[in-house]
């Protein structure tokens, strides 16, 4: 009964009693109740901060010992995101191996399922190890305590406030209305007091505050930190806020901070649409990734590229068909005849397939795609001229990129879209590129809900998605160990 460690519960969100409840297996930077308790020194700090990212992953077995039914195995972004949308399906050979996936697929899920379940806690917890990173920075004496320099405290109060903001984004546009908590939980009393919902209107605000705040924290420069390229840069702050802009519709901000964005020189497109994926911090694109490291203790590897060697993740007819003639990003996001999503994978040979301990990178926001938000913005504020413009250097890039075979590309591939004065047509022409452009990278279902189309596009296709399914159930065990404080979405 000594060691009672911090993880989260249904009741509490942040604190559960060993006694309770324990992890099957621990993972890095989880701490007991007595060292969150004790003074902290420069290592604790530090070691906080860092394992605050870890929920960002695609590590296999993080929160639990392959828990497939509690969605626990891996981040279910790809489940989500892709599977549950018109992009991907579960397997390569339609089989009945976790029939939750298929559930996803379906839009036959419960408030049971794994999906939501998995990242309802892969949030929470990262939320958690956030607010213990916090509660050390703040503290008035930290920097005489620990010895921290006030650039560095500084630099980690950054990137803490931008990993809330970036879990807290990922809850609010999956579920709604969430609890909110911006401080470790001390007790059962508190536990039950902060396990309600809160509004998404009051957590966007949270989100819009926390990147306020981090943003004159961190350097002026492509990279927080020269030798720690995988640390929260300001770029990656000023992107995370145009994307809350796009998500809450408030295009003037949109354009206004990807201005900004630009401005810094810090980012522009790779020549090679896929450097993103198999060049680590060297590339010119990617804004904030997860920096995936074989052969280290606990693990820290890629853990997609083992499924992938089990036969998961594989696209649909549909997503496949929806490229247009000789797109050199098909063969580059996923090889059907040799059945190797490349993207995922972070090789175009198969390398790294069936390996769950891979060292390929998760990209979470590059150039590309605030491009195209910027695009969105453009067209929503009426300059159409300006959003056919973004839209076509994307294409630019496209029809460029050296192809994944080598082969040339044909004259005439990804022509330029022409100026138009129709709303609806450049808004096909954008809703058209991101797909191409950001297959599988967890954006197609987000996009498709945003816009308020996915009951329409996963209607035609024969899915029985109903107007519940734009947000995910709150996981049913988080409103049963409650006693009811937590509230399901309607239709649940």
């Amino acid at each position: 009964m000594k060691n009672k460690f911090l993880y989260i519960s249904a009741v509490s969100l942040f604190m559960t009693l060993g006694c309770k409840k324990q992890l099957t297996s621990e993972s890095i930077g989880l701490l007991t109740q007595e060292q969150a308790n004790t003074t902290p020194t420069l290592t604790t700090v530090e070691t906080s901060v860092k394992s605050s990212y870890k929920m960002l992953a695609n590590t296999l077995n993080m929160l639990g010992s392959w828990d497939w039914a509690g969605g626990l195995v891996f981040q279910n972004d790809v489940v989500i995101s892709d599977i549950e949308s018109d992009d991907m399906e579960k397997k390569w050979a339609s089989d009945g191996d976790q029939p939750w996936m298929d559930d996803i697929n379906n839009f036959t899920f419960t408030a049971s399922n794994g999906g939501p379940n998995g990242l309802w806690k892969y949030d929470y917890e990262g939320i958690k190890r956030v607010n213990i990173a916090l509660g050390y920075l703040t503290k008035t004496d930290i920097e005489q305590v620990t010895g921290i320099s006030t650039d560095r405290k500084n630099q980690l109060l950054g990137e803490c406030y931008f990993l809330r903001a970036y879990y807290y984004f990922s809850l609010v546009t999956n579920f709604g209305d969430v609890p909110l908590i911006t401080k470790t939980v001390e007790s059962y009393q508190e536990a039950f007091k902060v396990a309600v919902r809160t509004s998404k209107d009051s957590v966007w605000n949270q989100i819009k505050t926390d990147l306020t705040a981090a943003k004159p924290l961190l350097p002026n420069a492509k990279f927080s930190s020269s030798t720690e390229p995988w640390r929260v840069s300001k770029g990656a702050v000023i992107a995370l806020q145009a994307k809350a802009a796009l998500y809450t519709q408030q295009w003037n901000d949109v354009i206004t901070l990807i201005n900004e964005l630009e401005s810094t020189n810090f980012y522009s497109l790779n020549e090679n649409y896929f450097s993103s994926f198999n060049t680590e911090f060297t590339d010119k694109e990617v804004i904030f990734a997860y920096d995936h490291t074989s052969k280290q203790i606990p693990q820290n590897g890629n853990g997609y590229c083992a499924p992938l060697g089990w036969g998961f993740f594989a696209p649909s007819a549909n997503f496949m068909a929806s490229f247009e003639p000789n797109d050199p990003r098909a063969l580059y996001t996923v090889d059907v005849s040799g059945q190797n999503v490349n993207k995922l994978l972070g090789t175009l040979d198969g390398t790294n397939k069936g390996n769950d301990d891979a060292d390929n990178n998760k990209i979470l926001i590059r150039y590309a795609d605030v491009l195209l938000w910027k695009a969105e913005a453009y067209l929503e504020t009426g300059d159409l001229a300006n959003a056919v413009s973004y839209i076509n250097t994307i294409r630019a890039r496209a029809r460029t990129t050296v192809t994944a075979d080598g082969s040339p590309v044909p004259a005439g591939t990804l022509a330029n879209r022409p100026a138009s004065t129709d709303k609806t047509v450049v808004k096909n022409w954008l809703i058209a590129e991101r797909r191409a452009e950001l297959g599988f990278e967890n954006e197609r279902m987000p996009d498709l809900k945003r816009w308020g189309i996915a009951k329409e596009v996963m209607t035609a296709l024969g899915k029985n998605f109903q107007d519940k399914h734009y947000l995910y159930p709150v996981p049913q065990s988080e409103i049963d160990a409650s006693a009811g404080t937590l509230t399901q979405n309607p239709g649940y």
